[in-house]
Formats: structure tokens, sequence, C-alpha cells
């Protein structure tokens, strides 16, 4: 039975099937962020709260916030669906690794991404490779379909034997002398309690959706004004996973090389609709303003 929240408190169910109260204050939050007037935020807050039942899943919650906010605001609508256009990336984990790279490049980073590296026992493949200075992260990219799955244990156990072994080799070659070597993981998920302590402990560097707090995946793609292009709703599934395969991840790559829609077979209207959406994209760049998301 749906019980309304003005009843008693309302129970949802999170993606990783744990369950907590309903909190009104953290959906007017994440329109707020997502660039949502007070009016807008008003408005789709009571749509939720005299909707939401026990039972409701996050997900339903939030699909329903974002069909009022895209009628209001598409662009705004954009950032608010970000964590979803990231977790559309798949199914295999090397766009995921290429927008990483991209991220990285943003902050000045020179980048490399799939690359075999001899260790001092044997070879050993890196997801990225980013290399600023003295300064060079190794990093093991882990995207995960499954958004209730953390990221074990085991993963910062061998990460930690992989790198240790590859800085043995590379410590000791000329041209990596005063060369500092920092263990990355990255997730578009989250990590466990103990792949967090152990890695603090090994100096491991973790990057998750929300994880470093106000420093997480998030937080760096909307200060960087950085998005995947599986945020735009102009290009349909298909097209999107073509233009992945060709290494354009970002909005920002595919809005420097238009010609790849025409590669696409993609007709001359639906190209306008996607170059209008890019360039609400590129706005939201120069404008700023949205520190954090959903």
């Amino acid at each position: 039975m749906e019980t309304n929240l003005n009843q008693h408190e309302v129970i949802i169910k999170k993606a990783s099937g744990e369950t907590e109260a309903f909190d009104v204050g953290k959906l007017k939050t994440s329109l707020k962020n997502a660039g949502a007037d007070g009016d807008a935020i008003a408005e789709i807050a009571a749509d939720i709260e005299s909707w939401v039942y026990s039972g409701a899943t996050t997900a339903k919650i939030y699909a329903r916030a974002y069909r009022m906010f895209k009628q209001r605001s598409t662009s705004g609508a954009l950032l608010y669906k970000l964590k979803e256009a990231l977790n559309s990336m798949g199914p295999s984990g090397y766009p995921f690794e290429r927008f990483i790279a991209e991220l990285f490049k943003m902050q000045g980073y020179e980048v490399k991404v799939g690359q075999i590296i001899e260790g001092a026992s044997v070879s050993h493949e890196m997801d990225v490779i980013a290399t600023k200075d003295k300064e060079q992260h190794l990093m093991e990219c882990k995207f995960s379909h499954n958004q209730g799955k953390s990221v074990s244990i085991q993963v910062p156990l061998y990460v930690h034997s992989r790198v240790n072994d590859i800085v043995e080799k590379l410590q000791d070659e000329q041209r990596y002398k005063g060369m500092n070597f920092e263990a990355w993981i990255v997730t578009n998920g989250r990590f466990s309690p103990d792949s967090i302590e152990y890695s603090r402990l090994k100096k491991i560097n973790l990057l998750g959706w929300d994880f470093p707090k106000n420093s997480g995946l998030k937080d760096l793609m909307e200060r960087q004004r950085i998005f995947p292009i599986t945020i735009l709703t102009h290009l349909n599934k298909n097209e999107k996973q073509k233009l992945m395969a060709e290494g354009i991840v970002t909005c920002a790559q595919l809005m420097q090389q238009p010609g790849r829609l025409d590669q696409l077979g993609v007709s001359e209207d639906k190209q306008r609709s996607v170059t209008r959406e890019l360039e609400e994209v590129a706005r939201l760049k120069k404008n700023g303003g949205v520190e954090s998301s959903v």
C-alpha cells in the first residue's frame, strides 16, 4: 500500500538495496545544484512529496523529478541527469577510460590510455596514465553497470601490487629521475569501507562518483564543465556507441568535430538539433555556477 509522506516517515530504496528515509531537502539541493530556480524547486518538491511512498526507489523519484524539470529547463535537466549519462557509457569500460583521460587532460595533464608498462617482474596494462611536471598518476578504471555494487578490497590490493612493481622498474630509469608516482582507482560508482581504509593506509588515490567528498567525479565534471556525449538527448544509443567506439566521448570533442555526425548518416534536421543541444552544453560551460549534482 502506498503511504503518503504527510502521514509518517517514508522509507525509500537506494540503488545499493539499502533503505533510508526520504529527505525532501536532498531533492531540493540536487535541483538547486542543477540550476533550478526557486519556483521550479518548490513545484517539483511539492509534487514528489505528495506522490512518494514507502518502497519507492530513488531511480523512480529521480525519473519523475527529471521529467518535470525538463519541461521547465532543458539545460538544467541535462545537468540533473549527469549520473545517468555517466553510467550509460558502457557496456565496455573503454569509453569510461577515455572520459577519465579527457577529464585529467582538461586539468593540464598529458594522458595516455591502455598502455602496457614493463614492471620489475611482469608487464602490466594501465588504463590511464596522466603526467604533469614530475607527477605521474597510474590509474585503474572500474566501470560498473550495477550501481548497488561497490569496488571491493580486492581491487586496491592488486593495484597496490601492480603499481609497486611498475615503480620498482621505472624509478631506476634516468628519464624518470625525481618523478613522483601515484596509484589511482577510478570508478563511476562507490568504494567499500575496507577498500577506502586500505587505500588510505597504502596512499592509493580513490576517485568515485561522490568520493572524496566535494572532489568526486560529479564535482570535477561540473567544475571542469566536461560532459559525456551520453548526456545528449537527440542522439540514440546506437549513434552514441559508434561515436564512443571512435574515441568521441565528450560533448566538447563532438562539437569540435561536427563532421562525425555526417559520417554516421545523421539527417540534417537531427544534426541541427544535436548542434543546438551541444551549444546549450557549451553555454553551461561558459556560465558555470554549478558545483555539485545528484
